[in-house]
């Protein structure tokens, strides 16, 4: 019989910064050699769960507890030193982790400080570094690493230590969508090769359940909803009634009316079994949906011409040739360094570039940065990067103010655009008060203060629940409707299917392609290619035999638009 390795009872967590607690009557037990998902909405408890469980809390941050926690015998209130000999923690923010100047270093860490002998460290090193396949890099720096691989080299820091539980808080939130499955892949090859207890705090259900997960515990309110298997979790309404975003395949089996609750493998789209009468329910679905709409050609807006950035001597982005249209909505992926960012910040003229871009058919190549942000606003994928005021009216106000536009016109201006962005109410709040989601939406305002045609988003949903990414994207739907272009950085493939006109590919230093979402997402060869992810609808048609699998995604994309906007 498994024995438990993490006990909680009747726990709960108040910070001292609050009045009520964040974690409540918290009861949960997870046993030795599991594999478990933790999933809820923002602000539901589940990273200060976390946090309780490595000694994050109360160590560093304070609060008032009830009940009991164990952590491998250890009590809760136990040092953060002594936890670290049973827990260890992969950070959502890989940079944040390491310490090393090289990756042989990073990797080495935690024997340095134990002393371990040079010859010992050496061959640990090495063990884990080619146990996580980064056994290549391990003179390299590992800033210069990707995404994928600085995830690799963390996992390699922790496991060293062999630690009987791993806990990996958000792994996926800054990878693309390749690298996102591989790291799901590894997780799943060292929990069956060391036997450690893992532990997943995750938003993006569909992509941990590539690999088989023990039990998902859904935690919401600081409580604990659900703690069972992934198939029942599915067949319920649980996710849709807490924010969060089901698997597509699992919504499109429902859209046709299927009870999920009788389909095999529910919980494994390579895995999933359909009967013969639940495949034709699903094709007399499919057909009854129909999206007739068409990319229609509109004004020229901005055109790059053999436009091209190096850094130095090393080349990022060669000959580039491409052209946004008036009110489109476009989407910018690729793997990590494929140089999407860095496309986006030369076409803002924040780094230099050689090449021709043109304005509504104008050469703007010799306009410096000012000069574009009045056509180009720029909104970062972390917030707290954009602000440096402390009120929300200063912070919008900044950019007027700082051309020296008169007060009463900054007034306006700037009272006008918290209203277009829901922000009014808030208008005298400080910034601190703001949850991470208003935040995003006080930069977009300081941006859009500023009348730009054009917004640029890099990650806009990133670190957001399915609940709070729908809000944002449907004010930023809102705001393409009111006139603004809008282009978006993302690895999130359902962003880029509902929430995109045409999608361009970055990979090899070059547009690898410019097509319809639904195009780029059932292309194999480019999906290689581009590190990108094949849609779970993808693999949904082709089970249940539909020939045409981009009018498929197109019909259902198109059907769920039309859903939200009825529930709207």
């Amino acid at each position: 019989m498994q024995e438990k390795i993490i006990e909680i009872e009747n726990f709960s967590f108040r910070y001292n910064s609050q009045s009520e607690p964040t974690l409540k009557n918290i009861n949960l037990d997870i046993f030795e050699g599991e594999k478990i998902l933790i999933i809820g909405p923002s602000g539901s408890g589940k990273s200060t769960l976390g946090q309780a469980l490595n000694g994050i809390i109360p160590n560093l941050h304070k609060g008032e507890s009830k009940g009991k926690l164990l952590v491998n015998s250890l009590p809760f209130g136990s040092s953060i030193f002594d936890l670290s000999k049973s827990i260890s923690t992969v950070l959502q923010d890989t940079d944040d982790q390491f310490i090393g100047l090289t990756v042989a270093e990073d990797i080495a860490f935690a024997l340095e400080n134990d002393e371990v002998g040079q010859e010992e460290m050496q061959k640990a090193v090495k063990f884990w570094a080619n146990t996580v396949e980064i056994g290549n890099y391990l003179n390299k720096k590992p800033q210069e690493l990707s995404g994928g691989q600085k995830q690799r080299v963390s996992l390699a820091g922790v496991l060293i230590d062999e630690s009987p539980i791993l806990l990996f808080d958000e792994p996926l939130a800054n990878l693309d969508p390749k690298s996102g499955r591989d790291t799901i892949e590894l997780i799943d090859k060292i929990h069956k090769e060391t036997k450690a207890t893992c532990i997943i705090i995750e938003h993006r259900l569909e992509d941990v359940l590539h690999a088989d997960i023990d039990r998902i515990v859904l935690i919401s309110d600081g409580q604990v909803l659900y703690n069972d298997s992934a198939e029942k979790l599915l067949s319920s309404h649980l996710l849709q009634e807490n924010g969060l975003r089901e698997p597509l395949y699992v919504s499109a089996l429902k859209y046709a009316g299927l009870d999920v609750s009788n389909v095999k493998e529910i919980a494994n789209i390579n895995k999933l079994q359909l009967t013969e009468d639940q495949k034709k329910q699903l094709l007399t679905w499919s057909n009854e949906i129909k999206n007739t709409s068409q990319l229609t050609k509109k004004d020229e807006l901005l055109r790059l011409t053999d436009f091209s950035v190096s850094y130095g001597n090393d080349s990022i982005l060669e000959n580039i040739n491409l052209t946004v249209d008036s009110g489109q909505r476009v989407s910018i992926v690729g793997q990590n360094g494929a140089g999407k960012s860095t496309l986006v910040k030369a076409i803002c003229n924040f780094i230099s570039s050689q090449g021709k871009i043109y304005w509504k058919g104008q050469d703007i190549s010799d306009e410096n940065i000012a000069e574009r942000a009045s056509k180009i606003g720029f909104v970062m994928q972390n917030p707290n990067h954009m602000i440096s005021q402390s009120m929300i009216f200063d912070e919008v106000a900044l950019g007027l103010r700082l051309r020296n536009v008169d007060e009463d016109t900054v007034k306006s201006r700037v009272e006008e655009t918290l209203k277009t962005c829901g922000l009014y109410e808030f208008r005298n709040w400080p910034i601190s008060a703001l949850s991470y989601g208003q935040k995003k939406r006080v930069t977009i305002a300081s941006i859009l203060v500023l009348e730009p045609e054009l917004i640029i988003l890099d990650e806009p949903t990133a670190g957001q629940d399915f609940k709070h990414y729908s809000e944002f994207m449907d004010f930023l739907d809102q705001l393409n409707a009111n006139g603004n272009t809008i282009i978006s950085i993302t690895h999130d493939m359902h962003q880029m299917m509902e929430y995109s006109d045409r999608t361009l590919v970055l990979g090899n230093k070059t547009l690898l392609a410019d097509k319809l979402p639904a195009d780029v997402l059932t292309n194999e060869e480019l999906i290689k290619e581009a590190h990108l992810k094949k849609t779970s609808l993808f693999s949904l048609a082709q089970n249940v035999g539909i020939k045409d699998e981009e009018a498929f995604i197109a019909n259902f994309i198109k059907y769920e638009q039309e859903r939200r906007d009825i529930n709207e």
